[in-house]
């Protein structure tokens, strides 16, 4: 494996690049979420490079080894899907994507944006949703109403960074209240002047999936690159409803598939739906949906094994 640097008009991204550079397939793609790295690929990128297969995993700008500009609208949607492409374009001009978390909006979006450079699209954790009427945070405002909903709290600037940098164990908390390993206890169960972290414990034992050694990875980047980033992806969701007025409404043209572990909390977004039932209603083109049995949000490292079968199956079928 191998590391380059491609340039998105003054934005540096740290890409990791696997397997050979001569194969006359479509190189694959992967684009991490929140609070992650290139590095929680990495399971994915032993399996298709040791299968003859290239593939490479970026840091998303404002994470690990990629620029981190300051402000909030560097953060959109359309900047993200920008950093996309010209990873992209230095892999060959096209490539088939996988996202998980912010990642499958962002790689979702790239195939709207730039749908002539992307050839296929699979979504971990966050299926395809069109562009509606509707900003994302209003509706949540109203399903949330009265009760604590992380990205409210992520909107004041500094806060949230503030209590995460200077807990050494948020990431560790972070990563186990939102796995399988553990009762999620679900959206809205505190108060709306709750922290984030408040009430979330420590595992014991640690988690079997997330060796010591990896964990240090992420909390190495974290302590050295911050949080602020990271949580501008979401303060920019405002500016991403008014950038995407000429994508609303349109269906993923690209073969697509979706996976998700069945304890994730992200099927349970809005209260009393399954949000993983539809999950290819959005796609022209939709491969099927994958759910892994006690997998909860992190599924491409809690399931490595199910997961690359099921990225290979997508794949192979195209």
């Amino acid at each position: 494996m191998r590391t380059i640097t491609v340039n998105n008009g003054g934005v540096a991204l740290n890409v990791l690049v696997a397997g050979p550079d001569n194969s006359d397939e479509l190189p694959i793609l992967c684009v991490h979420g929140w609070p992650e790295l290139a590095h929680s690929w990495r399971h994915q990128i032993a399996h298709f490079a040791g299968a003859r297969r290239r593939i490479a995993a970026m840091d998303v700008r404002g994470y690990g080894g990629s620029s981190k500009p300051q402000p909030v609208a560097d953060y959109t949607l359309a900047a993200l899907a920008s950093d996309v492409a010209a990873v992209i374009a230095a892999l060959g001009g096209r490539a088939i994507l996988f996202g998980h978390d912010w990642g499958a909006p962002i790689v979702w979006n790239t195939a709207l944006r730039y749908p002539e450079h992307v050839a296929a699209v699979a979504g971990l954790s966050v299926p395809f949703s069109p562009w509606g009427e509707l900003r994302f945070l209003d509706v949540m405002r109203q399903l949330h109403a009265g009760k604590f909903f992380y990205q409210f709290y992520f909107m004041a600037e500094g806060v949230a960074e503030a209590e995460l940098a200077a807990d050494p164990d948020a990431l560790l908390k972070i990563y186990h209240a939102l796995s399988g390993d553990t009762e999620y206890p679900g959206f809205g169960r505190k108060g709306p002047d709750a922290t984030l972290l408040e009430g979330v414990a420590l595992p014991d034992p640690h988690p079997a999936w997330l060796p010591p050694h990896d964990l240090a990875v992420y909390q190495a980047a974290f302590a050295a690159g911050g949080w602020r980033g990271p949580l501008n992806r979401y303060r920019a969701q405002d500016i991403d409803f008014a950038e995407a007025e000429s994508l609303r409404g349109q269906r993923i043209a690209q073969p697509a598939a979706f996976i998700a572990g069945t304890r994730d909390p992200v099927r349970y977004f809005a209260p009393g739906m399954d949000l993983y039932a539809t999950a290819g209603a959005g796609c022209a083109d939709f491969r099927g949906t994958t759910l892994i049995e006690g997998a909860g949000h992190w599924v491409q490292q809690e399931a490595a094994a199910a997961t690359n079968a099921a990225l290979s199956a997508f794949v192979d079928g195209l």
